[in-house]
């Protein structure tokens, strides 16, 4: 506990580059995260591109599953450094080559580039928080990484707006790379400061590894053995990306078969890329992944269906519907904020976050029957975004604090891929579900109680992280 009391702030003067730096980083990301959907329309129109309008969404999708593979394995062999600054560079990259292009192939050539180097960078930052801050500061890093996505979503959509309007869609994506070269100074410096002071920081817990090579398997029989086994997950990668792709089309196409295909090959394929008994939520490690693909996968999927419930069945522009939005993201950042102030019971917050989620998606529902009114989904939603800050950050630190240090980037990997993944497969089933019913308010009420549901076993689940046996033990 004392160790506790005298944990550093995470903007103090050891930490303050370094903090700058990975809030202006994630800030920017975020921002781009969510400008694309706005400048799409525009940019697939302009590069006469609308037949590839799917594959410039997908292509960033199918880039990060196999890159958050790599980087996960990369920083657990080698350190979080180069695998860190190679994904900064894809990422710009990416952004550079999509901001000029000229047809929409190398359009959809850059977003793979972005994904490529978005899904290094998410990992090797997860190792570089675990190597450089001291278990103590973790929820409150990763309540601030949660912070930074408050501003780009309160202010992003209406920014891209006007910049694709009045300066130009390139714009979009030309600027971000700009903007991201001081960031990235303050993110050398604040590395370089821990360079230079390793062995006074050594109490800190930083090892950022040197990258000499002595890593994974230094026999040559075991390098060879982790090597085949980790080319095998890449396969099982880019099998995880296709059925993802063919769900997302055979959602948006109404065309069922392809649908049930997709999820046919998400189901043989997702359990060979996370951890063992995942998908039955075992204790430990599994239970972090399940719990994370559970919670964000119902939130994301409901996120999608209110704005369209708010504008279609309740009248409301653009504009009012996102109001429901920016409150949710205002209240994800007090959660992340609560669950950083100071050490609480994790599965406590894990079973409250949780059901907050669940009772926001029910809230939420409410609102496609004309007496309910509006004010009663708008806080709901406000609701929700309460139990993502609460759980979201929270199920990052555990992923570092029950992981061994050989595998803190692997598992960090697996609860990128299994989040993206749950979303993928909610977004799609229950716009299936809506499409098919022709949006009606039977279908959203269907969507909207599936996804509580879905919430609901994340809130029953919520526990299964802590293993009842011995501390540290990964799983049943």
């Amino acid at each position: 506990m004392n160790s506790v009391m005298t944990a550093p702030p995470v903007f103090s003067q050891r930490y303050r580059a370094l903090g700058v730096g990975m809030v202006a980083i994630i800030m920017l990301i975020a921002f781009e995260y969510l400008a694309v959907a706005t400048a799409m329309p525009v940019v697939a129109q302009r590069l006469d591109g609308m037949a590839l309008y799917g594959l410039a969404f997908n292509a960033s999708l199918v880039a990060s599953v196999m890159a958050t593979l790599v980087g996960g394995r990369w920083s657990d062999a080698r350190g979080p450094l180069v695998p860190l600054w190679t994904g900064l560079a894809g990422f710009g990259g990416g952004l550079l080559l999509a901001g000029t292009a000229q047809n929409m192939e190398v359009f959809v050539a850059g977003r793979f580039l972005q994904g490529l180097g978005g899904g290094l960078f998410s990992v090797a930052l997860y190792v570089l928080i675990d190597r450089v801050y001291p278990a103590e500061m973790h929820p409150k890093v990763f309540s601030l990484l949660s912070a930074a996505w408050v501003v780009p979503s309160l202010v992003g959509p209406a920014i891209t707006g006007v910049v694709v309007q009045h300066v130009g869609w390139r714009w979009v994506f030309l600027g971000v790379p700009m903007l991201a070269a001081p960031a990235a100074v303050f993110l050398w410096r604040g590395l370089a400061d821990y360079r230079r002071t390793r062995t006074a920081s050594a109490a800190v817990g930083l090892d950022l590894g040197d990258d000499s090579g002595a890593a994974i398997g230094d026999a040559p029989a075991a390098a060879a053995t982790g090597t085949r086994k980790f080319a095998i997950k890449l396969v099982w990668g880019v099998v995880v990306a296709t059925g993802a792709t063919l769900m997302q089309y055979g959602s948006g196409s109404g065309v069922v078969p392809l649908l049930i295909t997709g999820l046919a090959v998400l189901a043989v394929a997702l359990p060979r890329l996370l951890p063992k008994g995942t998908l039955r939520v075992a204790r430990g490690v599994p239970a972090v992944v399940a719990l994370r693909g559970l919670a964000a996968g119902a939130f994301f999927a409901a996120e999608v269906f209110v704005p369209l419930v708010l504008t279609t069945g309740r009248g409301l522009s653009p504009t009012e519907a996102g109001l429901a939005l920016t409150g949710g993201a205002l209240f994800w950042s007090t959660g992340s904020w609560i669950q950083g102030r100071k050490p609480r019971d994790r599965r406590l917050i894990l079973r409250t976050g949780t059901s907050l989620i669940a009772t926001a998606i029910l809230l939420a529902g409410l609102m496609v029957f004309p007496s309910v009114p509006v004010l009663v989904g708008f806080l709901g939603w406000c609701v929700g975004g309460l139990g993502m800050g609460l759980t979201y950050p929270t199920l990052s630190v555990l992923i570092l604090k029950l992981s061994p240090p050989a595998e803190k980037g692997a598992n960090s990997a697996s609860l990128s891929i299994g989040e993206s993944v749950y979303s993928v497969v909610a977004v799609a089933v229950t716009g299936a579900i809506s499409t098919a019913a022709h949006r009606s308010v039977a279908s959203y009420v269907v969507c909207f109680g599936l996804l509580a549901l879905m919430a609901g076993a994340a809130a029953v689940s919520s526990g299964r992280f802590e293993h009842p046996r011995a501390a540290g033990t990964m799983e049943v």
